[in-house]
């Protein structure tokens, strides 16, 4: 009868312990993906604004990289500059727009 106990107080012990562990190392899994410490933490270079779908494979997107709006065309042979605008809430000139890309009305 002593082994079968001393057997139990192992589970008992053990169980909890071996589980303790598991959920600790994937915990600082988590934390090691983040960035311990905040060390991961940064300000990000380029920020997506907003983004439509054109099609199945095409994509309007305005991005933000050093204080400039860009206004991209993501497709599948590539990404390709639309336009840009300077601060963030100024629209951009009728004369800073490529000479292939039409206005409305022309």
């Amino acid at each position: 009868m002593s082994a079968t106990l001393a057997y139990i107080l192992k589970l008992v012990i053990l169980i909890p312990l071996v589980a303790g562990l598991a959920w600790g190392s994937l915990w600082l899994w988590r934390r090691a993906q983040q960035g311990i410490g905040g060390a991961g933490r940064r300000e990000r270079l380029v920020t997506l604004l907003d983004a439509t779908q054109l099609g199945a494979t095409a994509k309007l997107a305005v991005v933000e990289f050093e204080g400039k709006r860009l206004l991209i065309a993501v497709s599948r042979t590539g990404v390709q500059l639309i336009t840009e605008a300077g601060a963030p809430g100024q629209a951009p000139a009728p004369d800073q727009f490529p000479a292939h890309v039409g206005r409305f009305g022309d």
